[in-house]
């Protein structure tokens, strides 16, 4: 059983930044998947942003939506991955949620909630115009 804690969310202006980090508790793994997706109010959960790595092989992934301001990484040690986000958009504002897959996905499946087998709890983030 994996367990995620979520952290970072808060209220930032418009241009502003803000860093999520992501906890998976547990051993260390080898070969492992974690992503962002994101829902604001009455609209679907969308993905954000993925990493998977297994062994030296590291791949990312990202929406349209958010790439050239968003990055996400990791630390292999803290099984822990950030998503730094930078030029906030009031349209940025949702309820974040990390999701974790043991074992490698292929970068077709980073993009799909079904995909992943753990989720948090969320973290709201809000930007304000």
């Amino acid at each position: 059983q994996v367990q995620l804690v979520e952290s970072g969310g808060g209220l930032v202006q418009a241009g502003g930044s803000l860093r999520l980090s992501c906890a998976a508790s547990g051993r260390t793994f080898s070969s492992f998947a974690m992503g962002w997706f994101r829902q604001a109010p009455g609209k679907e959960r969308e993905f954000v942003a993925a990493i998977t790595w297994s062994g030296g092989n590291t791949v990312h992934s990202y929406a349209d939506f958010v790439k050239g301001r968003f990055t996400i990484s990791r630390d292999s040690a803290k099984n822990t991955n950030y998503l730094q986000m930078n030029t906030l958009k009031p349209e940025d504002t949702a309820v974040y949620y990390c999701a974790a897959r043991v074992g490698y996905i292929t970068a077709q499946a980073m993009g799909v909630a079904i995909a992943y087998d753990y989720w948090g709890q969320g973290t709201q983030v809000t930007v304000s115009s």
